[in-house]
């Protein structure tokens, strides 16, 4: 067994961890459940909790709650800590940034950090010609600014998105974002001008190849909007909330050469894919893409909060001086924890340490699959693996039973997420600083919570 040497057991300032399950109360504990009290006359109903714990400590592998049960930790704050939670590096960056200034608006008073992560930004996405990178707070407000961007730059209005596509939960986001409950329902209307097409979901495409797949997305687009009126495509090269649905080989080349030919803005949506997620440093090394824009956050600064589009200078430099920026984007703290978390990426072998957990879980997965037919199957890349689960007849979606077997392995210390268009979906997110022990306990769960359901 192996442990990563991202682990961090005993986080600079905080407690030390132990890298073992631990419950010793049901869960949620009576602190928790005071706290769920307390949220519930202070906190808008609509802010849910998934796992109605509240968190003392957190890192490595595992997440403490205040009842002093340690759960394993397979979401990472959805995709966000993958060095770990109260990562040393990250934590001193911070500390020694909040005591020497919190804020002053980088578009009133420049600071060094910001210029020095739109930099490393624009050496290690993919392509080598000549980038530029905005700086902002979270996923969908990059996404928001990568279109305002492709549309100054083309002069043209219209945007597609794709089938299971998720974007965002601010106005132009939630109209790209597929699925309506709970994102969308009740919240229009949404923003104009934009059009959907579909995504290649090999599970259930019947076994067309990536490039049909992106034949029949090209002919709805030509006849439906026409390129003359396209400002851009976006798309997750691995699709996040949708259902981690990964295309199939061939699509999103074949969509990006079209984009180039028709002068078309290619946009990367890699707030959940980006930062060694998938086994590479951006999942769309894995096709050897090169987008026009990328759209990062989440893993970006190890917990706090940021986010960036990089992408061609000159697509970048079009708009108008004041045309793009915000109080907070880039702020110093989350720019000198983005340096920290991009460093600790490229020095501590993060890339092949999320392979090497994907190894893990899709060999765990696929074991359990070869003998439960309602685990229709079993996708993604790198520390961003799912199953999907269905009636064993037909095939059809079975969200009650992933519901199940979500709630089941929540009980038993195992934070998963569930995710997918029709709700039938677990995913499993760890921090690349997990332990190979830590993930055969986790996964063993996993096993009797489906055994049981």
């Amino acid at each position: 067994m192996t442990t990563s040497t991202l682990a961090p057991t005993a986080p600079i300032g905080g407690p030390t961890l132990t890298q073992k399950r631990e419950l010793v109360t049901a869960i949620p504990g009576p602190r928790s459940l005071e706290l769920l009290e307390r949220k519930k006359q202070s906190v808008a109903a609509a802010i849910g909790i998934t796992l109605p714990i509240f968190v003392e400590a957190a890192g490595g592998g595992v997440v403490r709650d205040v009842d002093g049960n340690t759960l394993i930790d397979f979401g990472s704050g959805i995709a966000v800590t993958g060095v770990g939670n109260a990562a040393p590096a990250v934590v001193e960056a911070v500390s020694q940034q909040v005591a020497q200034f919190t804020h002053t608006c980088f578009m009133i008073n420049g600071y060094e950090s910001y210029i020095e992560v739109a930099e490393k930004l624009n050496e290690i996405t993919p392509g080598d010609h000549d980038k530029r990178t905005a700086l902002f707070n979270s996923g969908a407000e990059a996404v928001e600014n990568a279109v305002k961007v492709a549309r100054y730059f083309t002069g043209k209005q219209a945007v597609v998105a794709f089938d299971h596509g998720y974007h965002g939960r601010t106005n132009l986001t939630m109209a790209l974002t597929s699925k309506s409950m709970p994102y969308k329902s009740g919240f229009g209307p949404f923003a104009s001008e934009i059009y959907r097409a579909p995504m290649s979901y090999p599970f259930r495409d019947g076994g067309i190849t990536g490039e049909q797949a992106a034949a029949r997305a090209i002919l709805q687009i030509e006849k439906q909007i026409g390129a003359t009126n396209l400002a851009a495509i976006i798309i997750e090269p691995i699709q996040g909330e949708g259902g981690f649905v990964e295309p199939a080989p061939g699509f999103l080349p074949a969509l990006l050469e079209w984009c180039t030919a028709n002068k078309v803005i290619f946009i990367a949506d890699e707030v959940q894919t980006g930062f060694a997620r998938t086994g590479d440093l951006f999942a769309s090394n894995h096709e050897n893409l090169v987008p026009d824009l990328i759209v990062t956050a989440k893993g970006i600064a190890g917990g706090l909060p940021l986010s960036a589009v990089t992408g061609r200078a000159d697509v970048m430099d079009a708009a108008h001086v004041g045309g793009l920026g915000g109080t907070y984007g880039g702020n110093p703290i989350a720019c000198a924890a983005a340096l920290a978390t991009i460093r600790t990426f490229q020095e501590t072998g993060a890339i092949q340490r999320a392979r090497d957990i994907g190894t893990i879980f899709r060999g765990r997965l696929n074991g359990l699959r070869a003998g439960d037919p309602r685990i229709g199957d079993v996708r993604g890349r790198g520390a961003m693996i799912a199953m999907e689960l269905v009636d064993p007849t037909t095939k059809e979606p079975d969200a009650a039973l992933t519901s199940k077997v979500a709630a089941a392995c929540h009980a038993a210390g195992v934070i998963v997420l569930t995710c997918g268009t029709y709700g039938n979906v677990i995913r499993f997110l760890p921090p690349l600083s997990i332990s190979d022990e830590l993930i055969a306990d986790g996964l063993n769960v996993v096993r009797d919570a489906l055994a049981n359901a």
